[in-house]
Parts: structure tokens; sequence; C-alpha cells
């Protein structure tokens, strides 16, 4: 005999478990609003000098915001942090894609960290604007110094100007030294004016170059080997060691036809491997000994007031820029007169000078 089949479908809905009691729909909105309510601005300083990453990471993302809240607070929590600033060593490390300058962070960051150094990574990449994600692109390849606890890695916001990039970079720079930080590595995307920004906030500027490849060819202006103290020919490894020892005796020849800098320092060059890592104390050295004069000659403390002093002009030139362009008269008549530019009907010499008194 034949059992009766079920009347029901494979796509019938059995009874879900009903939520308890405790959480009501009032419960859950009140979690949402606590996740976004934000601390005060000393309760961020608390956290912030006491080394939280958490917290410097959520003040570093109230720097980069254009919300003009976010940067009222965030102004509070950088005055508030400036009397514990200045306490770590920047270094600015510039090289063109291909040099390695991923890698080379990465064990020069882990050399810190061994010795109980705490290490912070920026960068200043404004091309990310264009091409989206490369710096977190370098982020994911520094695998084992963003999983180190003595490290902090932090890309630039994208869709900048490289002013605006800069500036955030260089209060980012007063968080992390009042986080407790004892070194900074700035990295730079190294085929622009982004060098010069790097140059104008760091202690000490290194250019990683290539054995083999000229300065055409890297895309490496003579002003930047100008404005290096050191220069550090990486990949110098298996076959390479010997183009690596010529480019470093081309190079220190080159170096020592430039005028003394103003610090007494010479550049120093020599060679590394970051992917083997290999002569990465020999680039520690350098550094040291450059620390070592300039402190001891009073150039340390007067680059770092003529930098502050920089940055004082800058900000002003930048924010004057900034309300300029937003003005909607401004926005408006600059549609016009790049037409009437277009049709020949001006000058842009004449439609600059117009359009400036409308400031």
């Amino acid at each position: 005999m034949c059992k009766k089949k079920s009347s029901k479908s494979a796509l019938h809905e059995v009874e879900g478990i009903k939520s308890p009691s405790s959480v009501s729909d009032n419960s859950i909105i009140n979690i949402k609003l606590k996740r976004s309510e934000q601390p005060s601005e000393n309760v961020f300083i608390e956290k912030i000098l006491a080394g939280d990453i958490s917290y410097l990471s959520r003040a570093i993302t109230l720097i980069e915001s254009t919300n003009p809240k976010h940067q009222e607070k965030a102004n509070v929590i950088i005055e508030q942090c400036l009397p514990f600033a200045n306490k770590l060593v920047r270094i600015g490390i510039t090289g063109v894609p291909g040099v390695g300058k991923s890698t080379f962070i990465e064990v020069f960051g882990k050399y810190f960290t061994e010795k109980g150094k705490k290490v912070a990574v920026l960068a200043i990449d404004p091309s990310s604007s264009i091409n989206k994600g490369s710096i977190m692109g370098d982020k994911t390849r520094m695998e084992k110094l963003v999983k180190d606890s003595n490290a902090y890695v932090r890309p630039s916001p994208s869709g900048e100007s490289l002013g605006g990039v800069a500036q955030k970079t260089r209060e980012t720079i007063i968080l992390c030294e009042a986080a407790g930080f004892d070194v900074i590595l700035i990295e730079t995307v190294g085929v622009g004016q982004s060098e010069i920004a790097v140059h104008s906030m760091v202690d000490f500027f290194l250019l990683l170059k290539l054995a083999g490849a000229g300065d055409e060819l890297q895309g490496i202006k003579r002003g930047i080997i100008e404005m290096a103290d050191a220069i550090v020919i990486n990949k110098a490894d298996q076959d390479n060691v010997k183009k690596a020892n010529l480019a470093k005796a081309e190079f220190s020849r080159a170096l020592h036809l430039y005028p003394l800098k103003e610090s007494n320092w010479q550049p120093q060059v020599t060679t590394c491997s970051a992917f083997f890592n290999e002569k990465i104390d020999a680039v520690y050295k350098i550094i040291a000994d450059y620390l070592s004069l300039t402190k001891s000659n009073g150039y340390f403390e007067k680059r770092r007031n003529e930098q502050n002093s920089y940055w004082l002009l800058e900000t002003i030139n930048q924010q004057l820029k900034n309300n300029f362009y937003n003005k909607p008269l401004v926005k408006e008549t600059l549609k016009n007169y790049l037409k009437d530019i277009q049709k020949l009907k001006t000058t842009p010499f004449n439609a600059a000078k117009e359009l400036l008194k409308l400031a």
C-alpha cells in the first residue's frame, strides 16, 4: 500500500525562531547611534597620548575629512597634541616606481621595530586620484610591517591636490609624534613635485636608485639629487652587484661636485638589497651619522623652525586659493572666461586679472 504524499512543497517555510524580548527595535537604533557618535576632543587627545592606534586612525580620518565640523574638531586635537610632538625622526624616501620603495620601506621599518622602536609609515601620492588605490596596493605589499605591533602604515587620502595631501600629512605627523612613535617614514610616488613637499617636512631625505639606469630613464631630476642626504642603490644582489658598485662610485664622484650643504653634511652613497635584507644597517648608520652631526651643530633645530615657517605660509596660500575657487561668483565667471579664451576673445592674463578682482 502506497503512503500518502505530503501536500507540503519543498519551498514550504518553517516558522523561524523569534527574537528574544530583550532585543527591541529601539535597542538596535540605540546601538547604531552609539556607533555613529564621535568621542569628544578630550577623549581623542587622552587616547592618542596613550598610544591608542584606533583613536589615532580616527583622528587622522577627521583631518582628511572635508566636513567643516570634522576639520574644526581635528584642529583642536592637533593644537592640544602639538606640545607632545617634535620628538621623532622624520625620514623621507623617494624613488621612481620599480625601484623597490615598498620592499625597502617594509624591511627598513622592520629594522627599526626589531630595535624596539615604534615606526609610522605615511605616503604622499596625489596621483591616487587618477589610478585609485595605488597607495592601498603599497600597503598590502607591506604585509609583515602591517602586522607588526610596533608599526603603523597609513595610506594618503585619494582625490586630493598635492597641497592638500601634503598639509594633511604634515598634520598627521604631529599626531603620530604625540602618539609616541620614534621614527616616521614618508614615502613619495617619486615622479613629480611631491618630493619637494616631502623634503619640506623631513629631517633626512633618502633617494633610492637602480644600477644601470640613467636619470633620464628613471625620471629623476637633478634637483632631487641635490635635495638628497643619501643615495641608496637598491637591488644590489646576485648578478647586479657589480653594476651597483659602479653606480655607487659614479654617484659618489658626482655628489662631490655639488657645494657642501648648509648642514655641513656631505651626502653619502651606499648599496643595499631590500629583497634579500642586505646592508640595511649601512643605511641606518648613514642616517645616525647625519643626525649626530646636525644635532651637534644646531642645524637640526634650525631646519625644523624653517619648516614650521614654510608650512605657515603654505597653509595660508592653500586656504586663500580654496576660498577663492569656492566662491559661487568666481566659479561661474571662470567658466565664461574659459569659453572666451577658447574663442580668442580675451587673453588668459587679462581673464586672470579680472577674476582676481572678485577675490
